[in-house]
């Protein structure tokens, strides 16, 4: 039997009209995608985005609205589960406290488990700054939409 992989994703877009990003590397793979992860068995979308961010950003957010929800198939990079991910705009409450790289995979220190966060211009935006299927469908349905 195969299990399905619930992923919730947010797409914060601050004031200069630039998207926030998140370069990771993790199982031995380096990718980039939106901040967010996976739902936790009894979570919410939104309550797990909120968890998420203040896992990966220290942020607390507000959701704006649903953007996106994976209606075609996609399989796990990692595993044999199916993808679902839900996309929202998001905004962040408070400022972002964290160290914002210019270059992909500008990790700082080593381990097996590494993620930088990099802001890059929406008019700037290309589909293949993402690694997975679900985020490039994503990346370009924003720059259809700018």
């Amino acid at each position: 039997m195969y299990q399905f992989n619930v992923r919730v994703y947010g797409l914060l877009i601050n004031d200069d009209r630039e998207l926030l990003i998140s370069d990771e590397q993790e199982y031995g793979m380096q990718f980039t995608k939106f901040p967010g992860g996976g739902l936790e068995y009894g979570e919410g979308l939104i309550e797990g985005l909120k968890r998420e961010f203040v896992e990966e950003c220290n942020a607390e957010i507000e959701v704006i609205n649903h953007f996106y929800t994976t209606d075609f198939f996609v399989k796990s990079a990692f595993n044999d589960s199916q993808i679902i991910s839900v996309y929202y705009v998001v905004n962040n409450l408070s400022p972002l406290n964290l160290s914002f790289k210019t270059i992909p995979f500008d990790f700082d220190g080593d381990g097996e488990i590494l993620q930088a966060f990099r802001w890059i211009k929406l008019k700037d935006l290309k589909v293949e700054d993402f690694t997975f299927p679900t985020d490039q469908y994503v990346a370009k349905l924003l720059i259809d939409s700018i």
